[in-house]
């Protein structure tokens, strides 16, 4: 659990800056808005700066939570122009405020943060990898420009975070930095928002959706973009759906309007013209949890990941996974136990793991249990703040001007 809160160290937190940097408003509110208030509960003064979606974004969330929002404009693109006017507005912003602390997340953000805090002079900056850019299926030269690229720019980081264990044993291979400062620290969801539904729930979210009752309903929780493997995902359902008519598809999700990852719109609407009523497209759901206790199976066919979310919100939810065998998912999933893992982008494979699925319900009930179980041992979200708590604490105590960080 959390510890200390604000009455052991609040006197020597509370003129501590903090500033978390991302590029856009997603990214924050899905993966930093906790961490962002486990250091405020500790008595930290927070930041938090990203592209606002609209103009006066940062004011409309402004006392929502106990953290200071900063419009700053962070180009997704890595071109060299983007790259430094981004650069240019962070360090305004750096210098202008003068934090303790900055913890860059998301790839370009992270790049223009670093060059900002280093010119700003910032003490301490810390980057959270959620999944290294490149990956396994990357183009050899693309794949080795990304990697120098890291290895460049880890002078600038002093503390390296992955979400994945597999990247921080990679970061620690080729020497981003000493093994002291890379810190696996994983993902981590409440527990008490995904859980396994009772019938009643079950039957009611399927209404919700106009999902029937008896289907067996395969999911997906993730951004509308190939990379994600809809397009597998869409030829495999294709492939199930004339032999087994009571299966249907649950997508959620959409594209951002910052996304470059390529579109799958046109593909997604074939699929529901071909399959009316048995495939449903929700969007974007600002409660995924009830789309999860709808489904009988979950499957993220994804092509690259860091430690997804959405696989631990499914285990959460007792739900068996099927999966693609790449960095992160492979640490989640436990063939034969929790549910299955197949090759990206590869349509066949995927359809034969679902399908093994479809044929067994005692299976799907076994291994969502067995899930279940190991996201509860692996992934509570306040083990994971802690973890990273404590390894603010011993860089802010190695600090000469600040003292009384336990």
């Amino acid at each position: 659990m959390i510890r200390g809160g604000m009455q052991d160290d609040e006197a020597s937190t509370s003129a501590i800056k903090v500033c978390q940097v991302c590029a856009v408003k997603f990214t924050y509110r899905k993966f930093l808005a906790p961490l962002a208030a486990a250091l405020a509960q500790q008595g930290y003064q927070v930041h938090a700066a990203f592209t606002p979606e609209y103009q006066n974004l940062p004011q409309a969330l402004q006392g929502l939570e106990p953290v200071i929002f900063h419009p700053v404009t962070i180009a997704r693109s890595a071109s060299p122009l983007a790259l430094a006017r981004s650069t240019w507005h962070l360090f305004r912003l750096f210098r202008r405020e003068r934090f303790t602390v900055v913890h860059v997340h998301t790839p370009v953000a992270a790049i223009a943060a670093r060059l900002a805090a280093a010119l700003a002079r910032v003490p301490l900056v810390f980057y959270t990898a959620h999944g290294f850019y490149f990956h396994d299926r990357m183009p050899r030269l693309q794949r080795w420009f990304h990697i120098s690229l890291e290895a460049l720019l880890t002078p600038l980081t002093t503390e390296l975070f992955t979400v994945s264990s597999e990247d921080a044993a990679f970061a620690r291979r080729l020497r981003f930095k000493p093994a002291a400062h890379i810190h696996a620290i994983g993902n981590g969801i409440d527990p008490g928002r995904f859980f396994p539904p009772t019938p009643e729930q079950r039957r009611l979210q399927r209404h919700r959706f106009g999902l029937d009752d008896e289907a067996v309903v395969i999911g997906i929780v993730a951004r509308l973009v190939a990379e994600k493997g809809y397009g597998e995902l869409c030829e495999a359902f294709s492939q199930l759906a004339p032999r087994y008519p009571q299966v249907q598809l649950l997508l959620c999700g959409s594209r951002l309007a910052s996304d470059h990852a390529g579109s799958v719109d046109q593909l997604v609407q074939d699929l529901l013209r071909r399959y009316p009523g048995r495939v449903v497209c929700t969007g974007d759901l600002e409660d995924p949890e009830a789309a999860y206790q709808a489904m009988d199976l979950f499957c993220l066919p994804s092509w690259r990941e860091g430690l997804p979310y959405t696989v631990i919100e499914a285990m959460f939810s007792a739900l068996p996974v099927v999966a693609t065998a790449i960095r992160g998912c492979r640490e989640q999933v436990v063939p034969e136990i929790t549910g299955l893992l197949v090759p990206p982008a590869q349509s066949l494979p995927l359809a034969a793991a679902l399908e093994r699925l479809l044929r067994d319900a005692d299976r799907r009930r076994s291994w969502g249990a067995a899930g279940r179980a190991r996201a509860l041992e692996l992934y509570d979200q306040s083990v994971v703040l802690e973890r990273q708590l404590a390894i603010y604490r011993r860089a802010l105590g190695r600090l000469p001007q600040v003292s009384g960080i336990r």
